[in-house]
């Protein structure tokens, strides 16, 4: 079972491409356009994910970070992901920065992690289950237990460790639809969750599925979190550096993140140009697990 400083339910709950890849531009032919962000809080966002639950739309989360972004820069089958979902959370403590330095204002970091436990902690009372899709093997069974530990409410129909590749699709649809979640947590990593999800939404009408990356080994006690202090301070990607120095080549996105965020920054302000990210607030959904999606 996971210890008590691996993962808090209690802080969320109360301070509540077709072929899987994705189609790389060169550096030269970056997208700087604007991506989308939710301006929301925490419970905002939980709010924002019930209404799509409860009104049978269903649709993708995003929670955005540094790294995404960078990507999705060069990538436009995964910037028009996001440009689709439903909701957009600022994950990573430099978006919130970064959209702050151009005059803009998104109110906190909302994590993949912490926006999950606190749906998990609400949506079995309201009568929705959930399916864990993703991370290594029996993780998402010892996720599973942990979640209904220290959740007593919380629901879970199903776990798979499935694969993100296309061919391995139909397999986890199926036994996604077969265990009649409407919340579906996905983790695969970024890019690749996102791009599954997006792929295979409309085959899971009503589903409110998010891309959730490390939550799973997290909440299963395989990898610890951050303490609250760092996370505070925009640290956390510190902390699993040293935990994990394998890491060191995804990190060398941040140093060009930072660069981009203070030059969109000044630029918007000094001189009206677009900023990093634009922060929209309207309460309508974007996306739907219609036909009307990628």
């Amino acid at each position: 079972m996971i210890g008590y400083e691996a993962w808090r339910p209690e802080e969320a709950i109360t301070s509540a491409g077709a072929n899987g890849r994705g189609a790389s531009t060169p550096a030269s032919m970056t997208d700087a356009s604007p991506l989308p962000v939710d301006g929301l809080t925490l419970e905002e966002a939980v709010g924002r994910a019930l209404a799509l639950l409860r009104s049978g739309r269903g649709g993708q989360i995003v929670t955005l970070n540094p790294e995404i972004v960078m990507r999705a820069r060069r990538d436009p089958g995964l910037r028009s992901v996001i440009t689709r979902a439903a909701l957009v959370t600022a994950d990573g403590m430099g978006i919130v920065w970064g959209a702050r330095l151009a005059g803009l204002t998104i109110p906190e970091r909302v994590t993949g992690i912490d926006l999950s436990v606190a749906l998990l902690a609400r949506t079995g009372a309201l009568g929705y289950d959930a399916f864990l899709l993703g991370a290594a093997r029996g993780v998402a069974e010892t996720a599973a237990r942990a979640i209904t530990a220290r959740l007593p409410g919380a629901r879970i129909a199903g776990v798979w460790s499935g694969d993100p590749q296309p061919v391995s699709d139909a397999e986890a649809v199926a036994r996604v639809r077969a265990s009649g979640a409407r919340l579906l947590l996905v983790a695969y990593g970024a890019p690749m969750q996102e791009q599954w999800i997006a792929r295979n939404l409309t085959a899971l009408p009503g589903v409110v599925a998010i891309g959730v990356g490390g939550a799973l080994d997290m909440i299963a006690g395989r990898a610890p979190r951050a303490p609250r202090w760092m996370r505070a301070a925009g640290l956390e990607w510190l902390y699993r550096l040293a935990r994990e120095p394998g890491r060191w080549r995804r990190m060398l996105a941040l140093p060009a993140f930072a660069a981009l965020a203070v030059r969109s920054g000044v630029r918007a302000r000094l001189a009206g140009a677009p900023a990093m990210v634009t922060v929209r607030s309207a309460e309508r959904p974007r996306q739907t697990g219609s036909s009307e999606r990628i």
